[in-house]
């Protein structure tokens, strides 16, 4: 990575943990989600390290989404189980690794379910929280789309202990705009069998 590249993407980096502490600050989950929407669309046409490829980017029509529904913002109870080391597949030819160190247990609509939650390995680690649902390869990313990823920013934070888990902040793998980005894949234990109609949807072709 040249020097410029390595600046570009500290000020990505920086700009996406200040939008995510706003999110968590912020009162109104559906104003906060507004404002994501908002801030990630000029980023995406704007930013040197938007993974839109470049000379799509003026072209660009805004990130889709489905419209904000409370109905899949809940919390999750974190259940500590033995640390597990895998080697997850990514949209390129290596893995990265992650040791799966808790479940998430939430209910969705009334429904009980649960996710994995990964530590990533490398350098500082961070929680990666991956899923695809029933919409995944139709309306919304086949490769499964990012719930929580707190070494780049996404951290919903947690109330009283269960950890926040707002799909309608799901979001869609570099890698689903341009294949010039290695994207870890949801693992396949994160597979809901419901229908997440929230967050972002299939990308945009031009």
């Amino acid at each position: 990575m040249d020097p410029q590249s390595a600046l570009d993407l500290l000020d990505w980096k920086r700009r996406i943990f200040e939008l995510y502490r706003v999110i968590r600050t912020t009162s109104d989950p559906a104003a906060a989600w507004r404002s994501w929407c908002e801030s990630r669309d000029d980023m995406f046409r704007t930013h040197p390290q938007s993974p839109v490829p470049a000379d799509e980017r003026a072209a660009f029509p805004g990130v889709p989404y489905f419209p904000y529904d409370p109905a899949f913002r809940t919390t999750a109870d974190i259940e500590r189980v033995e640390p597990q080391s895998f080697e997850i597949p990514t949209s390129g030819n290596e893995t990265m690794r992650f040791t799966r160190f808790a479940r998430c247990h939430f209910e969705l609509e009334g429904t009980a379910h649960a996710l994995s939650a990964y530590w990533l390995d490398a350098y500082g680690g961070g929680l990666f929280l991956s899923f695809r649902d029933a919409t995944s390869g139709t309306t919304t990313y086949g490769a499964g789309r990012y719930l929580l990823d707190t070494v780049k920013g996404s951290d919903l934070g947690s109330v009283e202990g269960a950890l926040v888990l707002d799909f309608n902040f799901a979001y869609n793998p570099s890698c689903s705009y341009d294949p010039r980005w290695v994207c870890p894949l949801a693992p396949p234990e994160n597979r809901l069998d419901v229908p997440i109609e929230a967050g972002e949807r299939v990308p945009p072709t031009n």
